[in-house]
């Protein structure tokens, strides 16, 4: 399904056009249009919102609930001082509202995750296309940017598309998101751009992406979800970092909003050496009270084999995988299991070792890092200051952040402040 679109006017002098239909694009085209401008928003795809789509596995996790403005400015690591103005402006309460005002109905999961009650994408994806719709948006799908120039005497920005179409904008906004998950559209080109026109780039990798692993037992959990591990990562034997969260593994390795979120870290430790990660099942419990529990367990079903009651304690798709690891038979009778092949059950529980292969590619990225250097731009209104009427939104600008809806807010308050700030003075 796509918005319908309206045909080229290439004579005309556009007062703003969006370049990049994603869901900061699509937020800020409408904002400027209901202002009363006059707005072209180019996407190269043939529909909008092709990334937008596939988010959240399909559901969308459209932002965190996480109101007060300087609590959420704060998950952007080290990016708060830049953010707090235009968060102020449009950050979690204004999104809530936007989207219910539209008739899209909201659920809070775990974490602050915030999602649609449709578990759909495509509602969110609705909504921003009845706005773009309601607002006289001229839409032009499958339009290829292939540069942009400044007019020397008029400042205007020259347009030019692959098929050697030129568009000429008083003001130009720019949303061609970064370099994760390429096939959406997300290549990188606008940095390109950006930096002949005079930015500073600073350079592109993926931030938020699964992590692959060596252990080959991975492949027969496939699909099983952890709703609450402890995740170290070491190297050289060094602890490095610990975090809380969900765990999900796959068929190559592990996913999941906490690994996500520590995968930046795994990906620059990767440069200097091996890694391992040790997965606590019991961050809840000490070693001590964890002894407890197995021992009370292999007393309570004494003639049962070992391998028939661990499954109560631990997901059932594990038993195998950590009773081979620890070599013990799982045949074995909870009233014959030796102290000692208690104490390695009970030291697997608490740090069970993957050894990581790697990440994947920006081709599985969940979001990118890097982009445009937030000194150059003022995120008051979004505009750069290196060049007037330039306005630079969602992925393009240099700021990372966690999974759980961040990216999403983002988009969403860039989007919204440039749409707003365009062209006002």
């Amino acid at each position: 399904m796509k918005p319908p679109t309206m045909s080229n006017q290439k004579s005309k002098i556009w007062p703003v056009v969006v370049i990049g239909g994603g869901p900061a694009g699509m937020m800020a085209a409408a904002r400027v249009a209901e202002r009363g401008f006059s707005v072209l928003l180019l996407e190269k795809n043939p529909s909008l919102g092709k990334k937008l789509l596939i988010t959240g596995g399909g559901r969308c996790n459209l932002t965190n609930n996480q109101p007060k403005v300087r609590s959420m400015v704060s998950k952007y690591k080290g990016r708060a001082q830049f953010l707090f103005s235009a968060f102020s402006q449009f950050g979690v309460t204004e999104t809530l509202e936007f989207f219910k005002d539209r008739g899209l109905a909201t659920k809070e999961e775990a974490e602050g995750r915030i999602f649609p009650v449709s578990d759909k994408a495509q509602s969110v994806w609705q909504v921003l296309v009845d706005d773009l719709k309601k607002n006289q948006v001229t839409i032009q799908t499958e339009a290829i940017v292939s540069g942009i120039k400044i007019q020397a005497d008029t400042k205007h920005f020259i347009i030019k598309l692959t098929n050697q179409t030129e568009i000429i904008a008083q003001a130009c906004i720019l949303a061609t998101g970064g370099t994760s998950r390429p096939e959406t559209g997300s290549s990188g080109e606008g940095f390109q751009w950006l930096a002949k026109l005079g930015h500073t780039i600073n350079a592109s990798q993926v931030a938020l992406v699964p992590v692959a692993l060596k252990d080959p037992w991975i492949k027969k959990i496939s699909g099983l979800s952890l709703a609450e591990v402890k995740i170290t990562i070491f190297q050289n034997g060094q602890k490095q970092i610990s975090q809380k969260g969900k765990l999900l593994f796959t068929h190559f390795g592990v996913s999941g909003p906490t690994i996500l979120n520590m995968s930046q870290e795994i990906g620059d430790l990767l440069k200097y050496g091996e890694v391992t990660l040790a997965l606590d099942l019991f961050p809840t419990l000490d070693p001590g009270a964890l002894k407890a529990k197995v021992q009370t367990l292999l007393i309570s079903e004494s003639n049962k084999k070992l391998k028939n009651v661990l499954k109560d304690i631990i997901p059932s798709a594990l038993v195998t995988p950590l009773l081979v690891l620890a070599q013990i038979d799982g045949e074995t009778a909870n009233h014959s299991v030796r102290t000692e092949d208690r104490k390695k059950l009970i030291a697997l529980f608490k740090s069970l070792p993957l050894q990581v292969k790697g990440l994947l590619g920006a081709d599985k990225a969940v979001v990118s890092a890097g982009g445009v250097m937030l000194e150059e731009v003022n995120l008051k209104t979004m505009e750069s200051r290196l060049i007037p009427n330039l306005y630079l939104i969602g992925d393009v600008l240099d700021i990372d952040r966690p999974s759980g809806g961040f990216s999403l807010q983002l988009c969403w308050t860039t989007g919204y402040v440039a749409g707003k700030q365009c062209l006002v003075n």
